[in-house]
């Protein structure tokens, strides 16, 4: 796909970008070819690849689900102005 200037100046001003004039046949041959290269990557035939959720076959570390710190709760809801069963009470702001 081929853009020229003007295509170059219409994307500029949706995307409210200010591009000098005399850089807009660069722009516009630079977007051309990333348009031409997601049209060769969108005629290869993908039918037997498999998706991935990351490029790469690892596994990843998780560590153990453990407390690493003590529990502090009526030690923090002390400060607090008002509290109840382990829940702190605030005014109500949506009538």
């Amino acid at each position: 796909m081929s853009l020229d200037s003007s295509d170059v100046e219409k994307i500029a001003h949706l995307a409210r970008l200010a591009i000098a004039p005399e850089q807009t046949e660069r722009y516009a041959a630079d977007l051309s070819n990333i348009l031409d290269l997601v049209a060769q990557m969108d005629a290869v035939d993908t039918t037997d690849v498999e998706p991935m959720a990351h490029p790469l076959h690892m596994a990843q570390r998780l560590r153990a689900d453990a407390p690493s710190e003590p529990n502090q709760r009526d030690l923090f809801q002390g400060n607090a102005p008002l509290a109840e069963a382990g829940l702190y009470l605030v005014p109500k702001v949506i009538e």
